[in-house]
C-alpha cells in the first residue's frame, strides 16, 4: 500500500522543529552545463550530514514504552547508522548498529559518538542486516531497516514536502538511489500533489539492483557490487520501496565511477560542497548527460560524510576523468640531462609536475636508458592530448 498525502503530512509535523529544512541552492554550473534552471537541495548539511535522520527519528520517536525499553538495532554503512544512532540518544534509547567491516572510520567513529554501540560485522550492508536482524530475534531489540518500513519512506518523504515549497513550480527531481526509501518517499509525496513532475532516480553501476529489479517486476538482488557510492551499495531493493517506485518513479539510470568522482569534484570546486560519492550520484546523472530534463530542475544531494583519505582519492580519480591529471610512462637517457630534458618539456607545454618515480628494471629497457613514471596537472583533455603528442614526437613514449 502507498503513502497517502494524510500519511506524509503527519510525518512532516513529527519532524517539525526536529529536522533542519535543508536550504535549496541555485547552480549557475549545472544550469549552464544542461541549459535550464538547477536547484541543489542540500541534504547533506541536513544533522548528521545526510537525509537518514528524518526516516530514522519517524521510526523510532513512533515505537510504544514498551518497544523503547527493549531498545533499537540498525545495519548501515554509515548515514543510516549514524541517524538512528543520533535519533535514539535524542529520544533516550539504547542502540546497537551493526557496520561492515570495510566502513569508513569517521563514520563509524560518528556514529559511536552519536551514543550507538557499533559492531563491524560482514563485508557489505546486507551481511551486517543479516547481523541485526538476528541481534532483534535474540534480544527483542526493534530493528530499524534502513529502507524498508513505511515510517522510514515517510519520514524520507518530507525531503519532497520541502521541495514543494521551496521549489512549488518544480519540473524534474533528480534523486539518488540505493535501498530506495529516498526516492520512494520523495516520489509519493511529489507525485500526490502534482503527479506531472518528473521524478528520477539514479544508481552506481556497479551497484544497481534496481534496473532489472523494475524491468522483472519484483526486488531482485544485485550479481555483484563495487563502488566507492557506500551510502548507496544496497544488493536488494526493499519490498516497501519497490511498491512505491515501480508505481510513481519515471525513471531509473545509471551512472559510471568516473561521473561519480568528476560530480563530486564539482561540487568541491564550485558549489562549494562537501559531498560523499553517494550523495553525488544525482549530480552525476545530470552532468553525464542523456537526461531529458527541462525547466526547473531539482537535484538532491543526499550526503557529505565523506572519509578524508577517501576524498583524496577520489578527488584525484575526479581529476583524471577530467582530464586534470594524467600520468604518462616515458623512457628516457640514463645520463646526466635525461630527466631534465623531460621536464623542460613538459614545462613548456604547461604541465605542471607533481610526482616523478624512477625505474632502471623494465623488460624492454637498454642498458642506457630508465624508466620514468611521471604525474602531471593539465588543463583538459585537448591539453592532455598535447602533451601526450609532444612527448610521442620527442620519443619519449614507446608505442
Amino acid at each position: 500500500m502507498l503513502l497517502t498525502s494524510a500519511e506524509i503530512d503527519d510525518a512532516g509535523q513529527a519532524l517539525s522543529g526536529v529536522m533542519r529544512r535543508t536550504p535549496m541552492v541555485a547552480s549557475r554550473v549545472l544550469s549552464e552545463r544542461i541549459g535550464c534552471e538547477v536547484w541543489l537541495k542540500c541534504e547533506n548539511l541536513q544533522r548528521t550530514g545526510s537525509f537518514k535522520p528524518r526516516g530514522a527519528y519517524l521510526r523510532i520517536s513512533r515505537l510504544s514504552a514498551e518497544e523503547r525499553s527493549r531498545g533499537v538495532v540498525a545495519a548501515s554503512a554509515g548515514n543510516h547508522a549514524q541517524g538512528v544512532a543520533w535519533s535514539a540518544g535524542t529520544l533516550g534509547i539504547t542502540a546497537r548498529v551493526y557496520m561492515p567491516r570495510g566502513a569508513a572510520l569517521p563514520k563509524v567513529a560518528a556514529t559511536k559518538a552519536y551514543g550507538a554501540e557499533v559492531v563491524l560485522e560482514g563485508s557489505t550492508v546486507d551481511e551486517a542486516l543479516v547481523a541485526a536482524r538476528r541481534f532483534a530475534d535474540e534480544t527483542g531489540a526493534v530493528l530499524v531497516h534502513p529502507f524498508d518500513h513505511p515510517d522510514i519512506v515517510a519520514g524520507q518523504a518530507t525531503v519532497g514536502t520541502e521541495i514543494l515549497t521551496q521549489i512549488p513550480d518544480v519540473d524534474a527531481i533528480v534523486v539518488p538511489l540505493g535501498g530506495g526509501g529516498l526516492l520512494a518517499g520523495v516520489a509519493a509525496a511529489v507525485k500526490a500533489r502534482r503527479p506531472e513532475v518528473t521524478v528520477i532516480g539514479v544508481q552506481a553501476a556497479q551497484a544497481a539492483a534496481w534496473p532489472r529489479s523494475l524491468a522483472e517486476g519484483h526486488p531482485v538482488a544485485a550479481a555483484s557490487m563495487n563502488t566507492m557510492a557506500d551510502g548507496i551499495a544496497v544488493a536488494m531493493p526493499g519490498d516497501v520501496p519497490f511498491a512505491h517506485i515501480s508505481e510513481l518513479v519515471d525513471s531509473v539510470v545509471t551512472v559510471s565511477e568516473e561521473s561519480l568522482s568528476t560530480a563530486l569534484l564539482l561540487m568541491l570546486e564550485r558549489a562549494k560542497l562537501v559531498v560523499e560519492p553517494a550523495g553525488a550520484a544525482a549530480v552525476a546523472a545530470v552532468t553525464a548527460g542523456g537526461l531529458e530534463l527541462s525547466g526547473k530542475v531539482c537535484v538532491i544531494v543526499s550526503g557529505g560524510n565523506i572519509d578524508p583519505l577517501l576524498l583524496s582519492h577520489v578527488t584525484t580519480h575526479g581529476l583524471t576523468a577530467a582530464g586534470r591529471f594524467l600520468t604518462v610512462t616515458a623512457t628516457v637517457s640514463d645520463r646526466p640531462g635525461g630527466l631534465i630534458a623531460l621536464l623542460e618539456l613538459l614545462r613548456d607545454r604547461g604541465a605542471s609536475v607533481v610526482d616523478v618515480v624512477h625505474s632502471r628494471v623494465a623488460d624492454d629497457l637498454y642498458l642506457d636508458e630508465v624508466q620514468v613514471t611521471v604525474s602531471v596537472e593539465t588543463r583538459g583533455p585537448e591539453h592532455q592530448r598535447e602533451v601526450r603528442r609532444a612527448l610521442s614526437e620527442s620519443g619519449f613514449l614507446r608505442e
